[in-house]
């Protein structure tokens, strides 16, 4: 994995930019029993880490674009992509057709994908730690994770899980414990969609993509 530091990340636009660097490397340490495999909060994090590790392993031999196919189901089964994206988009979201918010839903994940694809590339044996879930009222739930690296500092990486009908997802980030991801892409795409739209907004997504996977 390439050697980053975290804070020249925290606002990233691209979809857990951070979170792609930081546990690149790591190997599930403590996971927490958990009532139905997938749905509930704990599984659900649990899930995305061993993807992402199994990925990691096989970085070089799959390459970007076939980190990017293996992992965009896995995005999209552990983020509310649609959520999240509503959020970003600000005021804008609003005003969107629904052919356009479908465009910039599917324009995003493939964005979050292939920020993933683009920086899993190698795995150095560092290690996490999953905690149980707790309430964050009104209905959310929190999942906070140690991230422990090679050289023993530890990062704190807390997931805000939201129930969806599809079951529990992430809907932000923390990094820190404190920092979130959805507030910086907000920034930006609100940002965007006033200036030129969804329409412009969906183009800039994937033309990140695009560069993410092309390594330009």
């Amino acid at each position: 994995m390439r050697n980053r530091s975290p804070c020249g990340h925290r606002f990233l636009i691209a979809t857990l930019g951070v979170l792609a660097f930081l546990v690149g490397g790591w190997q599930l340490t403590s996971s927490p029993p958990a009532k139905a495999q997938g749905l509930e909060p704990v599984s659900r994090v649990n899930a995305l880490y061993i993807a992402l590790l199994d990925t990691m392993k096989k970085a070089k031999e799959l390459g970007p674009r076939g980190r990017y196919d293996k992992l965009l189901p896995v995005i999209k089964n552990s983020f509310d992509v649609a959520g999240m994206m509503q959020i970003a988009a600000g005021a804008g979201w609003e005003t969107a057709s629904p052919a356009q918010q479908t465009a910039l839903v599917d324009a995003f994940l493939q964005m979050m994908t292939a920020t993933y694809a683009s920086r899993f590339d190698g795995f150095a044996g560092e290690n996490f730690e999953v905690f149980p879930a707790v309430d964050q009222p009104p209905s959310d739930k929190l999942v906070r994770t140690r991230l422990v690296q090679s050289n023993g500092k530890t990062v704190t990486l807390n997931y805000l899980m939201r129930r969806t009908a599809e079951g529990w997802k992430i809907a932000d980030v923390y990094l820190d414990g404190t920092i979130s991801e959805l507030a910086a892409r907000r920034a930006e795409f609100s940002s965007i969609m006033k200036s030129g739209g969804p329409v412009m907004l969906a183009n800039s997504l994937r033309l990140k993509a695009d560069k993410l996977l092309s390594g330009t």
